[in-house]
């Protein structure tokens, strides 16, 4: 790779702040809101013109909150489903309480949500701008600098937290970091989330059991032949009336190569109208289907995984095992996504071996986010430090937030304290976190 030198320039500080937070997806807002309601002054960066990310850029729309007895995940989680709720914007409530999942909202809702609980919080929010190089000052970073409108800009803080979901900030910090899984370095496979409109929901539900079982047969038989693309399997359509969201579009890739993405992300966008045509041929109701928007990005689940000062587990997610460090609960099953891109998961059968035993959960420790060389900097999300294994599990959005929440409240006490948040009060952490609304129990 050839190189251009790049001259040296001094560069404007367009805002300061007690911690700055880089990504505004679901971690990223938690993280703000938490820091801010706990009295830091907040900065958020992100790179889409809205906040939400997976939530709302990728159409991801589901919350998973019960161990299958019980909801442990609550805290900002459960507000934000009050939020939601109150305005009509959750679509369905799962009952049962043998499954993981609870809610199902709209993404478009979520956008106005988020919006005014950063607003309320008073969180400086940037949209359109992507946290760039990180500016380091021997075993500190001070802050990021970003490329505005308006030219190079520095956005300063005592504290930083990467939430951007592939690590990007942490990753130019020089962080150690792991990929994909031990056997050939792939990362889980991605999946571009659709929204399907114009379905008869009078017929779609008349649809005999045997009927809709012999489809999804003739589709599984038609992807082995070629004739149709690859899928999840266990796709289940969810949405409102006339409206549908699907989980079945699997592509894979490297999410860290921007042209490989690009590609990736039109071939998945292709194989979508694919289905759609199927579809219409055969399945009554559908006739007049058609794509109301394919999702703004893909749909990522994995990518760098940094070494934090602790590494969660395949063995810590299935034995549920608590920590002293706990930030909340975690339930979701090893779900891994097949990195060849062929759409199977372990969600597709249920295997139990995947799962947390029914009525328990693990603790996401806030070490997983923490590191040993630039103490004020904190991983958060996707990146936090966990194997292919465990990483399928906390990587979820209910997780992610819990993971978010508690450190954004560590980062607040750690002002507060005048020290690093590796050197939190764990006590103290654990109060605010209940006075909070976090479900936090059996901490050793």
């Amino acid at each position: 790779m050839s190189e251009i030198p790049v001259p040296a320039a001094r560069v404007p500080v367009q805002a300061e702040a007690d911690v700055l937070v880089c990504g505004g997806g679901s971690a990223g807002v938690a993280c703000a809101v938490a820091a801010a309601r706990r009295g830091a002054r907040v900065i958020l960066l992100e790179r889409w013109p809205m906040l939400g990310g997976m939530a709302t850029a990728g159409l991801v729309t589901c919350f998973h909150r019960r161990d299958r007895e019980k909801i442990v995940i609550r805290g900002l989680v459960e507000e934000t489903v009050r939020r939601l709720d109150a305005r009509g914007w959750i679509r369905l409530h799962v009952r049962n309480a043998s499954v993981h999942e609870t809610e199902w909202f709209e993404p478009e809702g979520m956008k106005v949500v988020w919006d005014a609980m950063l607003r309320e919080a008073g969180v400086r929010i940037f949209c359109g701008l992507a946290a760039g190089e990180p500016i380091l000052d021997g075993k500190r970073v001070r802050g990021v600098l970003a490329d505005t409108k308006r030219g190079r800009r520095a956005f300063r803080a005592t504290f930083v937290v990467d939430a951007t979901g592939d690590g990007d900030v942490a990753a130019k910090a020089g962080l150690p970091f792991e990929y994909g899984r031990p056997t050939d370095g792939r990362v889980q496979g991605m999946t571009l989330m659709y929204a399907l409109c114009g379905v008869d929901n009078e017929r779609r539900r008349a649809l005999p059991r045997e009927e809709r079982d012999a489809i999804h047969a003739e589709m599984l038989a038609l992807a082995r032949d070629g004739k149709l693309p690859t899928f999840n399997p266990a796709f289940n359509p969810c949405g409102a009336p006339n409206r549908w969201w699907l989980n079945m579009c699997a592509v894979a890739g490297s999410p860290l190569d921007e042209e490989e993405l690009t590609r990736q992300t039109a071939l998945a966008r292709e194989r979508v109208w694919q289905f759609v045509e199927y579809f219409r041929r055969r399945v009554p109701g559908y006739e007049q289907a058609t794509v109301e928007q394919t999702a703004p990005s893909i749909g990522l689940r994995e990518s760098r995984r940094f070494k934090g000062l602790c590494t969660l587990t395949r063995e810590m997610v299935l034995g549920a095992l608590k920590q002293p460090d706990a930030l909340g609960h975690g339930v979701w099953m090893i779900d891994i996504h097949d990195p060849l891109g062929t759409g199977h998961t372990t969600w597709s059968d249920r295997d139990e071996r995947a799962m947390v035993p029914p009525g328990q959960s693990y603790h996401i420790p806030l070490r997983m986010c923490l590191n040993d060389r630039i103490p004020n900097l904190s991983v958060v999300g996707r990146p936090a430090s966990a194997t292919h294994e465990a990483h399928a599990s906390v990587r979820v959005m209910s997780h992610t937030m819990t993971m978010a929440q508690g450190v954004g409240t560590a980062l607040a006490l750690a002002l507060e304290s005048g020290r690093d948040p590796a050197q939190t009060d764990l006590p103290r952490l654990h109060r605010a976190l209940k006075e909070d609304g976090v479900h936090l129990e059996d901490v050793p």
